[in-house]
């Protein structure tokens, strides 16, 4: 049997196992740092927190980690490499990922997004759903793309970077590492690292 775990048991955690399920995986098997308090996310079990799925990666042929924070998904996901585990990719059978474009280990691309011909996404990213990724972008490791986003080509997101709900971000733009870009914004020019920007156009908040 093609069996899948996935650390981190919330409601993005169930849309990564609809994802797996969708492409294909025959039992997704929940972990989370709040069991034995968190015993269920929808209709699937949590089992174990990470030291239970460290000592039983041998029982898995995939491991993704489903825990929507950036900086925290990438932090799982480096322990989880550095202990062997089976990272695998997650893509929706009905999002569309151009066969020149290219996923790094332990990212989900969700039902409806778009990923462009010569496109690069890092690690443990998430493209969510109805997201679009144009030509050319690089998105950096641990990466997230919310929902209804839109990139142009030629975007670069820095590593562990949010993109909000229903952002546009005019090509070519560059946005530094450890960012978060407020929900609707519009971006037309560069931003840096570490700030929070939102609005149309977009400007810093801090």
């Amino acid at each position: 049997m093609k069996r899948l775990a996935l650390l981190g048991a919330s409601g993005h955690g169930k849309v990564v196992a609809d994802v797996a399920l969708a492409e294909g995986w025959e039992e997704v098997v929940f972990f989370d740092d709040a069991w034995p308090a968190r015993s269920h996310n929808g209709p699937w079990p949590v089992v174990g927190n990470s030291p239970a799925l460290l000592a039983r990666l041998h029982e898995f042929q995939g491991v993704v980690v489903s825990i929507g924070d950036c900086v925290v998904r990438w932090g799982k996901h480096l322990e989880l490499r550095a202990a062997g585990a089976p990272l695998v990719t997650l893509v929706h059978p009905r999002a569309t990922v151009s066969r020149y474009a290219s996923l790094g280990r332990g990212s989900v691309v969700v039902a409806g997004a778009v990923v462009h011909i010569d496109s690069h996404i890092g690690q443990a990213a998430i493209i969510n759903t109805g997201a679009t990724v144009d030509h050319d972008c690089n998105l950096a490791d641990g990466v997230h793309i919310c929902p209804g986003a839109h990139l142009s080509g030629n975007v670069q997101v820095g590593h562990c970077t949010m993109v909000g709900v229903g952002v546009a971000i005019k090509q070519g733009v560059v946005i530094g590492g450890h960012t978060i870009i407020g929900a609707g914004a519009v971006l037309v020019r560069d931003v840096e690292d570490c700030v929070v920007v939102a609005g149309n156009p977009a400007r810093n908040l801090r």
